[in-house]
Order: structure tokens, then sequence, then C-alpha cells
């Protein structure tokens, strides 16, 4: 470890030295930096480098490690003297950051001393700090990307997500070369970072694999997935030890999921079985367990699935909802748009709003046409961004689409309970509060609203008195969602539906 440690420290050096201000310009005609590496003490300090840039540009955020400053982020045309400041690192570390310009990206990789490897566990790479170098040893607990080496390493105290693993050679992108499965027991390091609140090592160094003596090989069906009815799931197995395998499933699913039979020899087969789902998709990870004649144990896990009934519920229902595989149905009004590419949008009924990360594929929000105002029904899964509640994997099962219009163009429409129209004017008279019948006008006409309500779903005691709740008074302005009808000869807007009100100047 010593002479490996020697050499990164003359391979520093020299790389350092070897870049003289000239020489370490990056040659883009948008932006260029004075360095594109930067040193900073060991006991901590600053360095200062020129940016050169013909446009305004900026530092990526994402990438600032929290024991980094950087000042200025961002600037404009000119040259910009910006400095990296740290406080003391025993331990060393190290971080890469990127500066926009146009569309061109410049480099700077920001080095503070040399960077020890700590032996250490999951639980203590979580707590430990970012940007310091761990050796973790743990078992290959789920593969997620084969190209670039993303996977999760679980041992005895937690679990961290591997993002991007080096091959024998020090290269990215070619992880399949490692041979590394669910299972088998690797030794990585490399260092800490945090994105998105989830902890992970960066393009690690595999230093040691031992193979597991117990491999799932295959599933009967192949989806490993049990249907909503019921049935069974057959995991194939081989194992290369005489002493039999055992079956583990979590507590949390031994109220839905059994072992039918479990069969020996160096191919056992364990069945499990669960009787018909009436609540949402479920799954279950099972581990199963062998030793060699030393008595060290190996593990292999699979993932069982069953289909499941689709939970319709209210949007703050769905906010409540454990994140999880269970399919939820809601509906609600399309309140902001985020990302139309991806659907990505924000939708509200009377009980709630929720964020949507995504309806459809790309390019399908789109294609459908959808737009704000616009009434969707979506089912998808509770999950979770930041501690923030969002749908994941939204399908789009209905649309009402909502066609804004001026009172006058209102008016001349026909009357029709199930085409929706939004309304924006100016409330000149309150008919009654506990329902919101109230008189709306625009520069164009008048019309009569009867009743909005807090949002799409309410019934009953839930439909009442969103205007004292929201404080709207005549005079304010505000957006309803309606139908048109006629009531004793007298055309209205009927069941409204709010959406948004300004307060009168």
């Amino acid at each position: 470890m010593k002479l490996k440690y020697f050499l990164s420290f003359f391979a520093l050096v020299a790389l350092l030295s070897s870049c003289s201000d000239d020489d370490a310009i990056t040659l883009l005609d948008e932006i260029q930096v004075s360095s594109s590496y930067v040193s900073i003490d060991v006991n901590g300090g600053s360095n200062t480098i020129t940016v050169k840039a013909k446009e305004a540009w900026s530092f990526d955020e994402a990438e600032l490690p929290a024991w980094l400053t950087v000042s200025p982020m961002n600037g404009g045309a000119g040259e910009t003297e910006v400095t990296f400041t740290a406080p003391a690192a025993p331990d060393g570390r190290n971080t890469v950051l990127h500066i926009a310009c146009a569309d061109k990206s410049q480099t700077v990789n920001v080095i503070q001393g040399l960077a020890v490897v700590h032996n250490a566990t999951c639980a203590e790479v979580i707590e430990g700090p970012e940007s310091k170098n761990y050796r973790v040893t743990g078992t290959v607990a789920s593969i997620v990307n084969t190209t670039y080496g993303n996977w999760y390493l679980r041992d005895e105290t937690g679990e961290i997500y591997i993002y991007g693993t080096l091959d024998a050679k020090g290269n990215t992108k070619n992880f399949l070369s490692l041979g590394l499965e669910v299972g088998d027991i690797v030794t990585v390091e490399g260092p800490k970072t945090v994105y998105n609140g989830t902890v992970e090592l960066v393009d690690v160094t595999v230093v040691k694999i031992e193979k597991s003596l117990v491999k799932v090989e295959g599933y009967d069906p192949e989806d490993a997935t049990i249907p909503v009815d019921g049935g069974t799931v057959a995991v194939n197995l081989s194992c290369k030890t005489n002493n039999g395998v055992s079956v583990e499933i979590p507590d949390e699913a031994k109220n839905w999921l059994g072992i039918v039979s479990v069969s020996g020899g160096a191919e056992p087969v364990v069945t499990f079985r669960a009787a018909a789902n009436n609540g949402g998709d479920r799954s279950a990870t099972v581990i199963f367990r062998t030793t060699d004649d030393n008595g060290k144990e190996y593990t292999a896990e699979a993932i069982i699935y069953q289909k499941g009934s689709i939970v319709a519920a209210t949007v703050a229902e769905f906010l409540e909802a454990p994140v999880g595989d269970t399919q939820y149905r809601i509906t609600g009004v399309i309140t902001s748009v985020a990302n139309a590419t991806y659907g990505n949008v924000y939708i509200r009924d009377w009980s709630g709003e929720t964020y949507v990360y995504g309806i459809g594929s790309k390019g399908d929000f789109e294609a459908a046409g959808l737009k704000v105002g616009d009434v969707v029904t979506l089912v998808g899964k509770r999950g979770e961004y930041r501690e923030t509640p969002q749908m994941t994997g939204a399908v789009l099962e209905d649309v009402i689409p909502v066609t804004p219009l001026s009172i006058d163009e209102f008016l001349d429409k026909e009357d029709a309970n199930n085409v929706y129209y939004m309304l924006t004017g100016t409330i000149t008279e309150i008919a009654n509060p506990t329902y919101g019948n109230l008189y709306l006008e625009d520069e164009t006409n008048s019309v009569y609203v009867y009743g909005c309500y807090p949002g799409w779903g309410a019934t009953g005691d839930n439909r009442k008195n969103l205007l004292e709740t929201l404080g709207i008074v005549v005079g304010d302005q505000i957006s309803i969602i309606g139908v048109k009808s006629t009531y004793n000869g007298t055309p209205q807007l009927a069941n409204g539906i709010y959406f948004s009100h300004e307060k009168a100047q």
C-alpha cells in the first residue's frame, strides 16, 4: 500500500509540474482557464485561477462538494479571478468541476493533499465525509448498469451505491470484463460522494473478487412474477458446496409469500407461492445462503414480484402512502409543466398537489397535446426525491381537455356536461360564499358561476367554504374550470373547479 501511495505522489507531482500556466489552458474558443488543476494545501487554504470567457459562464452547483468553496460561481465575458477554498483535510481529497459556457464545458480538477484509502463498513462510509477514499468489502446486491458498472454493495451494516467501476487496467465502460455477478463478495476502493441524497463511491477500483458459491440461474416464469390471482414462482439455483441452501424471506413479506418446496443437490430449486393479491403491486427480496466447509457464508438474492390491483386514491392519500411498487390511480388538474419533453408536471385535486416525474416516455406528453388546465388520470408508483413525494412511472389513462375561453366565447357554446372550459375574470358579486356561487366578469362579458369547489373530485362537505379558506373576495381575479349549462334560461358555468386566483390590487 505504501508503494502505491509513493508512486501516486510522484505521478501527481509530475502532472502538476508539467503544466505551466500556458500549457494548462484548454484551447476552447468560448472559455479558457489559466490552470486545469487547482492544488490546495492539506492544512487548508485557497488557490486562484483565471477564467477567460467570451460569454456568460457558470460552475455546475450540483458538482460542488460541501468541503469546497468557489467564488464566484459564475461570471460574464472577459477575465475573472476565481478562488477555491477548503479547510484542512488530513486524509486528502479531490473533486472534478465543470464550467459551462455557451455549449462548451471546461474541466477543473481540485486536489487537496494525497487521498488516503480507509478500510470501512458501509455504515462508516454513509456517516463519513465526502471526497474521502474508502475501501469496503461486501456482497454485490444488485447490478443496475453493465456498461459503466453501477451497482449496489451491501454488508451487515448497510448498503451503498457504486457509481462507475474501473476494469483491471483502470478503464471505464468495461464492467463486463470483471465478471461480477450478484452474490459475489467484492472489495472495492474509491472516493465518496453524495448525489441527490444517495451515498456513492465513484469510479471504484476492484481490489478483490470472491465468487459466490450459490447463484441464481433463472426463474419460472422468467419474469419472477406471480399473477394477481395468486400462483407460484420457481427459482433455479446452482450450489458449489455440500451443505445445502437455506432460504430467508423478509419479515414484511411473510404475510403474503411462502415456500412450497426446496429441492437439494448441486442445482436446487426453490418454489414460492402467494395467494390472491387484493392490494397493489408488491415484491420481496429473498436471500439464499450456503456455507463452505470452513463455515464461511455465501449468499445470493432474488426478487419475487406479484401483480396487484390498482389503488384508487386522492392526491392526499397518495402523498401519505409509502414508497413502493403499489400502483395508484389519481386524477387531477395539471397546474404547471416543469418539463414538457418528459412530461414532468404538477397535478392537483381537492385534497392536495403532487409532482409527477414523467408521464409515459419521452415525447408522449407533447404528442398527447397535454397542457396546463387539463384534467388527467394517471397510474403510477409512489416515489420520492430528496424526501419530497412524487409519482414515478406514470401512465396516462384518461384526459379531459380544458379549453381557456373569454366569457363571451363561452356564452356562445352549446350546453354539455362533459366539455370543460376555463374562464378567468373578476368577481363582481358572491351569491353563496359556502359553495362559491358568484358572478364573474372579464373585458368581454359576465356570467354566473354555479359553484366554485376546492378542486377536482370534491364531494359533500369537501366542496364547501373555498372562498373563505383562501380569503377570496369581490374584486379578486379568479380562474375556474367548469361546464356550460343553462338554468331558467340563464347560461352559467356549472360545478366550477378552482384553478387559481390573484388578489385585487
